[in-house]
């Protein structure tokens, strides 16, 4: 029979252990198993957090791209992998998708309404339904990155100030700008539209975040409240 604790990572020689052995020797001494490890802290009663890290990874053919499309449901088959596991390696894997993106894109720069228009096609083109998106943007006035912020039906959706500047202030956000489509493709904005814009401007002086516009957005055009002279 083996002792309860026989397989834990802290009765390793220190410079096994993984945490000990990234600060030794640097993360590029680690292997994909020992970096799960990390991640998942403990193992089971048999088999340390690396050997689960280890059994993650020949599930998937020691396969990293495979890995990062794993469910949730998927995950939690590996032994010593629950819910919050799960999540953590879900989170660790989207976080470097994320930087993987940042790295591809080059950051755009807003310099006109134009500019936002084209920078949201991707998030707004052919929807049935409205949505409401935040450009976070940096001192420069390059976008940080977009942010939906809601998802409505057909003639609505709603923007709640606080989830907006939250986000801004968590992405250390200099400036924004909103947007929300109009499905019917109606680039006029409704006297809601115009309170809500008034609102968050306001909102935006008190924080220091402030609101460079708001688009209105079509598939076949805008309306920037800048641009008409409504901010």
């Amino acid at each position: 029979m083996y002792k309860q604790n026989e397989f834990s990572i802290k009765h390793w020689a220190e410079e096994d252990r993984p945490r000990e052995k990234l600060l030794l020797k640097g993360k590029a001494a680690l292997s994909d198993a020992e970096l799960i490890g990390i991640l998942l802290g403990s193992g089971t009663r048999s088999l340390s957090a690396v050997d689960v890290g280890k059994m993650l990874l020949r599930s998937v053919d020691n396969d990293l791209f495979k890995l990062s499309r794993l469910s949730l449901k998927e995950l939690k088959t590996i032994k010593g992998i629950g819910t919050a596991k799960a999540i953590t390696i879900i989170s660790a894997l989207e976080l470097g998708r994320r930087r993987k993106d940042a790295e591809k894109q080059e950051k755009i720069r807003i310099t006109s309404s134009a500019i936002a228009y084209r920078s949201l096609v991707p998030h707004l083109s052919d929807l049935s339904h409205e949505e409401f998106w935040v450009l976070l943007l940096n001192r420069a006035h390059e976008v940080i990155r977009p942010v939906q912020i809601s998802k409505g039906g057909v003639s609505g959706t709603l923007a709640d100030p606080k989830v907006i500047f939250r986000a801004a202030i968590e992405n250390s956000s200099s400036a924004i700008i909103l947007s929300h489509n109009h499905p019917s493709g109606n680039t006029k904005p409704s006297q809601a539209d115009i309170q809500l814009t008034k609102k968050l401007r306001d909102g935006g002086k008190l924080v220091d975040i402030p609101v460079l516009d708001h688009i209105i957005f079509t598939d076949k055009g805008y309306f920037s409240f800048l641009d008409e002279g409504l901010l």
